[in-house]
């Protein structure tokens, strides 16, 4: 059993930057491929980024590859992502999810999913 709790979230100005965490609890946490989701009101739930449990291989959506960077630490159970040059399109609320199937994850079928945490960005 893996929970994840999101902060990090917050209001900034058009081309700030935010650095969101999630901890996971669970002794089996870096065994899980981790995620970031994120969905804008109106709008389907959508794929951000993805870090194997492994190597920490990444991968990322195209909208926001280059200017957002996820990262893990296992020795504190947490995942970050990092934020930088918001958009005023990155607005929505983004959840932590965790894998063991890596396919899976990226679909958006994962094992476990945060409660999210809200990212506003003001033009």
């Amino acid at each position: 059993q893996v929970q994840l709790v999101e902060s990090g979230g917050g209001l900034v100005q058009a081309g700030g930057s935010l650095r969101l965490s999630c901890a996971a609890s669970g002794r089996t946490f870096s065994s899980y491929h981790m995620g970031w989701f994120r969905q804008a009101p109106g709008k389907e739930r959508e794929f951000v980024a993805a870090i194997t449990w492994s190597r920490g291989s990444t991968l990322y959506a195209d909208s926001i590859k280059g200017r957002f960077t996820i990262s893990r630490d296992n020795a504190k159970n947490t995942v970050y992502l990092q934020m930088n040059s918001l958009q005023a399109e990155d607005t929505a609320v983004y959840y932590c999810a965790a894998g063991r199937i890596l396919n899976n994850l990226y679909a958006g079928h994962s094992d476990y999913w945060g409660q999210g945490t809200q990212v506003t960005v003001s033009s």
